[in-house]
């Protein structure tokens, strides 16, 4: 039995059945907290999910600084709101200037995705 797609554990977004968008952001961090990342992160991360079309985020931190977010979105659009978001383009640029060693990010149409609870 599987669960529906509400039931999910908080961490996990509510998406909708397919289709629709995700945002892949990987990236690897510089090292210390300069420049507020930790403050403008979550700033971002409220902003985005108040953003129409928004559906929802997941994301991850490792120890060495390792990251990776998925970001949910309902059309191509939305997330090309986001890109150009005022806020968003200034966290962008002090991404790439000071706190981002590297990253990569992909746009991918989600066709499929299947849920439900592990070892059941």
């Amino acid at each position: 039995m599987t669960e529906t797609r509400t039931e999910a554990p908080a961490r996990f977004a509510a998406t909708p059945e397919p289709p629709y968008y995700a945002v892949i952001f990987s990236n690897q961090r510089t090292g210390s907290d300069e420049a507020g990342y930790a403050a403008m992160a979550d700033a971002m991360d409220q902003l985005a999910r108040a953003q129409p079309g928004c559906l929802g985020l997941e994301s991850t931190r490792d120890a060495e600084g390792f990251g990776i977010t998925v970001s949910y979105w309902s059309d191509e659009a939305a997330i090309l709101a986001w890109k150009d978001d005022a806020r968003h383009l200034v966290a962008q640029q002090l991404g790439k200037d000071a706190w981002y060693r590297f990253y990569h990010l992909s746009v991918a149409r989600v066709e499929r995705a299947y849920t439900g609870p592990a070892g059941r």
